[in-house]
């Protein structure tokens, strides 16, 4: 069973498998440190559940939770 970022609980760690998304948004992605391998901690979910704040590489990174929907990780 494929799992993605947008379903990891919050302060769970998990590990970059693979970013499907788009060039434009896998390299936006690849430059903020998600690349197959890193580990990945979903810190902070907005109420409204549209932003969701993750821990990558000692940084703390704000993205779209429709956006985490490509990035396949490891639990």
């Amino acid at each position: 069973m494929e799992t993605f970022l947008d379903m990891v609980h919050l302060n769970v760690w998990a590990q970059v498998r693979n970013i499907g998304a788009q060039e434009a948004l896998a390299r936006r992605l690849r430059d903020f440190g998600f690349v197959p391998g890193t580990r990945v901690c979903c810190r902070y979910r907005d109420p409204t559940g549209h932003v969701t704040a993750l821990e990558v590489r000692g940084a703390v990174i704000a993205l779209r939770t429709s956006d985490l929907h490509t990035i396949e990780v490891i639990v």
